[in-house]
C-alpha cells in the first residue's frame, strides 16, 4: 500500500446540502456527481437513501462517474433494541447503487447518554453489529465518528472503544469528525496522532467542519499526523459556516506535499471550472476572493506587482494560474499605472507603439473618465480591448444601430394566466442595407437580443454559436432611488471555449444592458473575421 495515498471523499450532495439556500434537485446532484468524478474525487456521497424523495430517484439514476470514483450512499447506525438485519435505516443503504456505504454513529459519552439515552456499551454494539452488516452486505463500510474531538476530549477511552468497534468489524476508513467545527489545527495533530497508535493511518479519515476558519488547515495537520482520507465539499458548502473546501485542499495537498491524490495534472487544471460551475447551479456570484479559483486569486492592480510579475511570475504568484485552470487578471482602473495597460495590452495582443507618450496617456486619461462615469473594466476586458481598438481606429464597423424600442406588455391569456411578455424593435444598417426586425422574448433584454441576432444573423452567421452566460447588474448611486444609474455586466461564450465579458452603464437599464450585448457581439465578430484574415 502506497502510505503517501491520500483518498478524497466528497459530500457535497449531502453535507453541501445543509447549507441555508441551496436545495438540490436530482439533476443538480447528477450534474455535479459528473464533475467530481472527471477530476478523480475517490469517493462521492450522494445522499440518504430513504430520506427524502430526492435522493431515492437519485440512487435510482446512478450517474456515470468515470472509473476513478465510487459512489457512496450515507445512513446511520441501526438503532437500538435492533437488529442490523431488521433494521429499516439500514435496508435503502443495502439496497440501492452504491458501491460503499459511510454511516454516521455516536463517539461522545455525552451524546450517548443524553441524547440516545441508552448504555454507553449498546452504542458501541450499534457501530460493530452495522459496519459488520453492511461490509458483508456491500463490500466497504465506513464509520463517521460524530463529535470525535469533543469526545476524546471528554472521555478518550470510551471515543476509542467506538472507533475500535468499527475497525474490528471491517470498517475499511474510520473518520474522525469534528462536526461543531472547534477543534484547532494543533489539537487535531496531537490527536490523530495518539489514534494512530490503535489504528492505522491508512484507515483513518479526517471529516472538519469550518466554524473556526480552520476546516482546511485541520484537515491537513490530520494527514500530517497520520490520517489517510479527507472528507470535505466543493467551495466549503455545508451548514453553519461549511465543510473543509476540497477546492483549496486538492491543490494544496497536489502542488505543495508529497502526498498522491490520484488526480492527474489535466484533471487538477478542470478546478476553477468545477468550482464555479457549482456557483453558477446555485445562482451564487463565485467568490472573487476564493484561494486558486477566485477571480481574484491572481489578479495584480498595483502597477508594482504587475511589473514583478511580468519579469517572474513567482514574485506574486505561488503557483501558476493555469495550474488550477485559473488565469492571470491584470486589472485596469483609474488607479492602475501604465504597466498594468501595457500588460493587459500584451495579453490581449494588442500593440500600442508609443507605450510611454501621448496616445497611452490619452488612453489611460479614458479609463479614468469612463470609470468617474460608473464604467468598471475590471473584469470586462471585452469592453476595455473594443475602448483600445476604437482609439486606434483598427475596429471596423459591423452595424450601425439607429434606433431601438421596447415594449412589454403584462396580460392574462385566454386561459386566465398572468402572463408577461416583451417586444424590442431595432432599425439598422449592415453593410450598407438598412435593417428593421422586430422580435419577442421573455424581459426587455432578451427582446433587443433576439432583434439584434435576427438582423445579424444572415450577414454574420457565426453569431449563431453566441450565447449570454451571466447578467449582472449594480446600482451606482442607490441614494437616488430609481433614478440611480446602472451598470450592467454580461458575460458570454460561444462554442470555441471562448468567453468574454462586456460592461454598460446608463441611468436607463436597458440602454446600459444594450450596450454591453453590443460589446459582446462586435468583440465575436472582430476576433472571428480576424481569425480569418
Amino acid at each position: 500500500m502506497n502510505e503517501n495515498r491520500v483518498y478524497l471523499f466528497d459530500s457535497t450532495l449531502r453535507d453541501g446540502q445543509q447549507t441555508q439556500g441551496v436545495d438540490f434537485s436530482v439533476q443538480d446532484k447528477a450534474g455535479i456527481a459528473r464533475g467530481l468524478g472527471a477530476i478523480g474525487i475517490d469517493y462521492i456521497e450522494g445522499g440518504f437513501p430513504g430520506a427524502n424523495p430526492t435522493d431515492d430517484a437519485f440512487f435510482l439514476s446512478r450517474p456515470d462517474l468515470g472509473d476513478q470514483s465510487r459512489f457512496v450512499a450515507f445512513g446511520m447506525t441501526r438503532r437500538p433494541g435492533r437488529s442490523a438485519e431488521n433494521d429499516p435505516g439500514l435496508a435503502p443503504l443495502v439496497n440501492s447503487a452504491a458501491d460503499a456505504v459511510c454511516i454516521v454513529g455516536k463517539a461522545w459519552d455525552f451524546h450517548v447518554d443524553v441524547a440516545l439515552g441508552i448504555p454507553r456499551n449498546e452504542n458501541v454494539d450499534m457501530i460493530g453489529d452495522s459496519i459488520a452488516f453492511l461490509k458483508n452486505r456491500k463490500g466497504e463500510a465506513m464509520y463517521d465518528a460524530e463529535h470525535f474531538f469533543d469526545g476524546y476530549k471528554a472521555n478518550p477511552a470510551y471515543a476509542l472503544d467506538c472507533l475500535l468497534a468499527a475497525y474490528e468489524a471491517g470498517a475499511r476508513w474510520v473518520v474522525l469528525c469534528d462536526t461543531n467545527g472547534g477543534t484547532l489545527p494543533h489539537e487535531i495533530y496531537d490527536i490523530v496522532s495518539a489514534v494512530t497508535e490503535h489504528i492505522p493511518g491508512t484507515h483513518l479519515g479526517i471529516h472538519c467542519h469550518n466554524d473556526t476558519e480552520n476546516a482546511v488547515a485541520n484537515s491537513i495537520m490530520a494527514v500530517r499526523a497520520g490520517a489517510r482520507q479527507i472528507q470535505g465539499t466543493l467551495n466549503g458548502l455545508g451548514e453553519r459556516c461549511g465543510n473543509a473546501n476540497l477546492v483549496s485542499l486538492i491543490p494544496s495537498l497536489k502542488l505543495k506535499t508529497d502526498f498522491d491524490l490520484g488526480i492527474s495534472d489535466e484533471q487538477l487544471q478542470q478546478l476553477t471550472m468545477l468550482s464555479r460551475r457549482l456557483d453558477e447551479r446555485l445562482n451564487r456570484v463565485p467568490a472573487a476572493n476564493a484561494a486558486y479559483v477566485g477571480q481574484s486569486a491572481f489578479a495584480h492592480k498595483g502597477g508594482l506587482h504587475v511589473s514583478a510579475v511580468e519579469k517572474d511570475s513567482r514574485t506574486y504568484e505561488h503557483i501558476p494560474p493555469e495550474a488550477v485552470g485559473n488565469n492571470r487578471h491584470i486589472i485596469v482602473s483609474d488607479q492602475a499605472g501604465r504597466s498594468n495597460v501595457v500588460a493587459l495590452l500584451r495579453n490581449l495582443g494588442i500593440t500600442m507603439e508609443d507605450q510611454d507618450g501621448s496616445r497611452m496617456q490619452a488612453l489611460l486619461e479614458k479609463v479614468k473618465e469612463r470609470e468617474f462615469q460608473g464604467f468598471s473594466y475590471d473584469g470586462a476586458e471585452a469592453s476595455f480591448e473594443l475602448l483600445v481598438r476604437t482609439a486606434q481606429n483598427s475596429l471596423p464597423q459591423f452595424f450601425k444601430l439607429h434606433r431601438f424600442r421596447v415594449m412589454d406588455d403584462r396580460r392574462w391569456n385566454s386561459r386566465g394566466e398572468l402572463v408577461t411578455e416583451a417586444e424590442a424593435t431595432v432599425a439598422m444598417t449592415i453593410k450598407d442595407r438598412d435593417i428593421r426586425e422586430v422580435a419577442l422574448g421573455n424581459g426587455p433584454v432578451n427582446a433587443i437580443d433576439q432583434a439584434l441576432r435576427k438582423a445579424l444573423l444572415p450577414f454574420y452567421p457565426t453569431l449563431e454559436d453566441m450565447e449570454l452566460q451571466d447578467y449582472k447588474v449594480r446600482i451606482l448611486n442607490s441614494a437616488e432611488g430609481t433614478r440611480a444609474v446602472t451598470r450592467v455586466m454580461i458575460e458570454f461564450g460561444d462554442s470555441k471555449g471562448r468567453s468574454w465579458t462586456t460592461v454598460g452603464v446608463s441611468p436607463n437599464i436597458i440602454d446600459a444592458s444594450y450596450s454591453a450585448l453590443r460589446d459582446g457581439i462586435v468583440w465575436k465578430l472582430f476576433h472571428d473575421t480576424a481569425k480569418k484574415a
